[in-house]
């Protein structure tokens, strides 16, 4: 597999994704690249549900989807109290959105934001297997 090094070179690697750290950057990946993709964006995923605050965001996305900016700072103050700068919740809604946890729109001078639930369609798939009907006992 090839990662780019601290000096920003690409470098040989024989080890597996699971034991790089996750600051490590991957192009060019060769064999396991669907596994390689789905370990960093689930390791996104719950990055962005670690925090109270992203989780309080997600909530008021689901109640009501395609929120600007400003309309969720206002839910936030007065649902929640969650005082916070503007910036402060995009830079929340950031993490959010690249953990594909969040799509933003553009509508002339708008910036809608609504939630994308198939991120954790997919992590919730990986453990969590249909009831067969069959005891286990």
């Amino acid at each position: 597999m090839i990662i780019a090094g601290p000096s920003g070179l690409d470098a040989r690697c024989s080890t597996s994704f699971e034991g790089a750290p996750a600051t490590r950057s991957f192009h060019g990946l060769i064999g396991k690249h669907l596994l390689a993709y789905s370990v960093r964006m689930a390791d996104d995923i719950f990055k962005a549900l670690a925090d109270p605050t992203r989780r309080t965001i997600l909530d008021e996305l689901t109640e009501r989807s395609g929120q600007t900016l400003f309309e969720l700072c206002g839910r936030l103050t007065m649902k929640h109290q969650l005082t916070m700068s503007r910036q402060a919740v995009s830079q929340h809604l950031s993490v959010l959105e690249e953990a594909g946890l969040v799509e933003s729109r553009r509508e002339g001078r708008y910036k809608f934001h609504d939630i994308d639930p198939e991120p954790l369609r997919h992590i919730t798939a990986r453990w969590i297997r249909p009831d067969t009907g069959e005891g286990t006992s």
